[in-house]
């Protein structure tokens, strides 16, 4: 399987997952099946050896995690995909990836819980482990899609903004939008921007692995480029060796913080449609955007009024956005396949006088519109 640029399919979104994978020139898998991500792992297990790539399964998703850190290591675009338990599982990797700084992308695919939960149903129940799961301060970059076309878009915009800021990037999917079928038009493949990682120009012996720069980025070297190097998830000086000086650990700290919080620009997107003139806003992501496009379309029918407020990145969550165009609205309402995450945040950035109303499902199953539609039709 090649990517169709510029052709018009029907595709999944876990297959435009693996083909966004393709186009971004990922060249390692490691992972352990799990529905209902596992149409990822199964193309990529056909694909990737075709293209000189690898795959790998691995015994569990301890194991999947640390492979493809060690891949990304080496010099190659990693990648997993999972599922609920299986992500609890990556979440001591996923922070030394965030400490050692390495470029990967792990994917997904939420499902009901907790624990196996409703392996085939689906949730957003995985939205504050994307952010908090793994232990410790450290930057979180997460993308959420709604369609099967940006299945792809999101999953090469999230190896481009891995190897940008040298940080592990999750693609928070869910079951509906995983399995779900769509007629996709993809880019023709000049029109696909694909960015690989910073690499140091200096000498080699005066290489440093965490070496300060105005980005907060550093160049990165790869193992059998002849650069010497240390790697550990203990708190390290620019060299990588374990430190305990507070100058070092300050340092290091800080900089990966402001990595991210320095470029919130480059990181954050929202899509907003009717906001502006709706006084009453219904606020969404993944799955749930389209339930709320289509209660959107409804109300309009019954001459009433509503904005969708849609944060395509969920983390960093869009603090500044969520300010400026909901502050001063009357009436939030946050439809979520949980029982309240994302909600949280948007009464913590909203005054007192806005009234924040939740509409929640936690059984394995779709909001539809029309839950949507009423929860509106009560307040306006």
């Amino acid at each position: 399987m090649t990517v169709p640029w510029g052709e018009t399919r029907l595709v999944q979104g876990n297959e435009a997952v693996a083909l966004g994978a393709l186009a971004s020139g990922v060249r390692f898998f490691g992972g352990y099946p799990i529905t209902p991500s596992t149409e990822i792992a199964e193309i990529l297990a056909r694909e990737l050896p075709r293209l000189g790539g690898v795959f790998i399964q691995m015994e569990d998703e301890i194991a999947s995690i640390s492979a493809v850190m060690g891949a990304s290591l080496a010099g190659a675009k990693s990648m997993t995909a999972t599922s609920g338990p299986g992500f609890s599982l990556m979440q001591e990797g996923l922070g030394f990836g965030c400490i050692a700084e390495i470029p990967f992308v792990l994917v997904d695919v939420m499902r009901a819980g907790p624990s196996t939960g409703l392996p085939t149903q689906v949730s957003q129940g995985d939205v504050m482990q994307a952010r908090w799961g793994t232990h410790g301060d450290h930057p979180a970059v997460v993308l959420a899609p709604a369609t099967v076309r940006e299945c792809f878009d999101l999953t090469i915009r999230a190896f481009n903004l891995s190897e940008t800021f040298r940080t592990p990037v999750i693609l928070l999917s869910d079951e509906v939008i995983g399995h779900m079928r769509e007629r996709v038009t993809f880019p023709r493949r000049e029109e696909v921007e694909v960015i690989e990682r910073p690499v140091p120009e200096t000498p080699k012996e005066w290489y440093e692995h965490y070496h300060p720069t105005a980005s907060n980025v550093s160049p990165m070297a790869c193992y059998g480029s002849g650069y010497r190097f240390h790697v550990t998830g203990l708190t390290h000086d620019r060299q990588g060796f374990p430190t305990r000086r507070r100058d070092e650990v300050n340092e290091m700290m800080e900089r990966l913080k402001h990595k991210v919080a320095r470029r919130l620009d480059e990181l954050v997107e929202v899509k907003m449609h009717d906001v502006e003139h709706s006084r009453v806003v219904i606020f969404a992501y993944g799955s749930v955007v389209r339930s709320a496009k289509a209660a959107q379309v409804m109300l309009e029918k019954k001459h009433r009024r509503v904005g969708v407020f849609r944060p395509v990145t969920l983390w960093p969550f869009p603090d500044r956005e969520v300010k400026q165009h909901l502050d001063e609205k009357d009436v939030i309402i946050v439809p979520e396949l949980n029982q309240g995450q994302l909600i949280h945040e948007v009464e913590r950035l909203t005054s007192d006088t806005v009234r924040v109303i939740p509409v929640q499902r936690v059984d394995g199953y779709e909001i539809t519109p029309d839950e949507i539609v009423a929860a509106a039709m009560e307040v306006m």
